[in-house]
C-alpha cells in the first residue's frame, strides 16, 4: 500500500488570496507608507532651511543680544541697524555695481560658449572632439586651487590684472556648463537633425532656430548657476583687484571685519544684503525651468 502526500489548501493557494484574510506585507512597503516622500523631503528642507533661517533673524537682533544666553532664535527687540551700518560703512552701491557687471557678462559668455561646445560634442563625430571632451571633463579633478597660479601668470602677462576682463574671461569655458549641454544634445535625436538638412537648412542655421530654442531649460538652469557662482566668488577677485573702486560684494564683506574684533551685527547684515539678489534671480527665472519637448517637429 503505497501512501500519497496530499496538497495542503495552504500549497495549493499559496499564490491565490485567500477570502476574508489580509495579505502579508513586507517590511520596506510598510516603511514606504509609514513615511512617505513628501514628508520625507518637508524634513530635508527643514534641515537645510532652519541654520539659514537662523541666519537671518540673527541680523535682525541687537549686537548685545547675539550671544546672550539662553539663546532665541526670534529676536525681542528686533532692529535694522546692522543692515543700515553694513550699507554705510562700505561702499556697497559700487560693489553691487562691480559684481553685477562681472556676473551678468560671464553668465552670457558661459552660456554661449557652452551651448556652442556641447552642440559640437553631442553632435559630431571627430575623435579629436572626444579627446577635447575628456580634456574639459579632466579639469574636474584638479582642486580649483591647484589652478590659481597658472591663471593668475596667463591673465597678468596678457595684461588683464586689476582688471574685470581678468576676472570674466577665465570663467567663460566650464566643464559643468559643457557636460549639461553635452548630454542634453545627446537626448535630441538625429532624425531632426537630418530632416533640417534634408529641407535645405545650414548648420549655424539648426542650431540657432532648432537646438537653442529646445535646450532653454538647460540655458536659464545654468544662468542660475553661473550667476550665483559669480557672485559668491572671493578668492579670484582678490587676487585680481587691488582698486578699492573695484572690489565686488564678497571683498566688500570681507573689509568688514577687522583686525581685532568683529561687529558681528554689521557682518550678518551685509551677508543678507548680498543673498538678496541670489534669491531674487531665483525666484525670477525658476518658473522657465522646465522640461523641454525634444520631439517636436517628428512623426511618429
Amino acid at each position: 500500500m503505497t501512501t500519497t502526500d496530499i496538497p495542503r489548501p495552504a500549497d495549493v493557494d499559496s499564490g491565490r488570496r485567500v477570502p476574508g484574510k489580509r495579505p502579508r506585507r513586507t517590511s520596506t512597503g510598510g516603511i514606504r507608507q509609514a513615511v512617505s516622500a513628501t514628508t520625507l523631503l518637508w524634513i530635508m528642507a527643514c534641515l537645510y532651511g532652519f541654520p539659514v533661517l537662523w541666519f537671518v533673524l540673527s541680523s535682525l537682533k541687537p549686537a548685545s543680544d547675539l550671544f546672550s544666553y539662553p539663546l532665541t532664535l526670534v529676536p525681542h527687540n528686533p532692529t535694522l541697524s546692522g543692515f543700515r551700518a553694513a550699507w554705510d560703512s562700505a561702499n556697497f552701491s559700487q560693489y553691487f555695481i562691480n559684481t553685477a557687471i562681472v556676473c551678468v557678462i560671464t553668465t552670457i559668455l558661459t552660456v554661449g560658449v557652452s551651448c556652442c561646445t556641447g552642440y559640437a560634442l553631442a553632435k559630431y563625430d571627430n575623435r579629436w572632439l572626444k579627446a577635447f571632451f575628456l580634456c574639459i571633463l579632466a579639469t574636474t579633478m584638479l582642486p580649483g586651487e591647484v589652478m590659481l597660479a597658472p591663471e593668475f601668470l596667463v591673465v597678468r602677462n596678457l595684461g588683464l590684472y586689476n582688471s574685470f576682463a581678468g576676472i570674466i574671461l577665465p570663467a567663460v569655458l566650464t566643464a559643468t556648463g559643457c557636460f549639461m549641454f553635452r548630454q542634453f544634445f545627446l537626448t535630441v535625436p538625429d532624425e531632426l537633425v537630418e530632416a533640417a538638412r534634408i529641407d535645405g537648412a545650414r548648420e549655424l542655421s539648426i542650431f540657432l532656430r532648432i537646438m537653442v530654442p529646445l535646450s532653454r531649460p538647460i540655458m536659464l538652469t545654468l544662468a542660475i548657476l553661473s550667476f550665483q557662482w559669480r557672485w559668491n566668488d572671493y578668492i579670484w577677485p582678490l587676487l585680481m583687484l587691488n582698486d578699492p573702486n573695484k572690489f565686488t560684494v564678497q571683498i566688500g564683506i570681507q573689509s568688514i571685519v577687522g583686525a581685532q574684533n568683529i561687529n558681528w551685527s554689521v557682518l550678518l547684515g551685509a551677508s543678507v544684503i548680498s543673498m538678496i539678489p541670489l534669491i531674487a534671480i531665483f525666484l525670477v527665472f525658476q518658473k522657465y525651468v522646465m522640461g523641454a519637448d525634444i520631439n517636436a517637429g517628428l512623426k511618429d
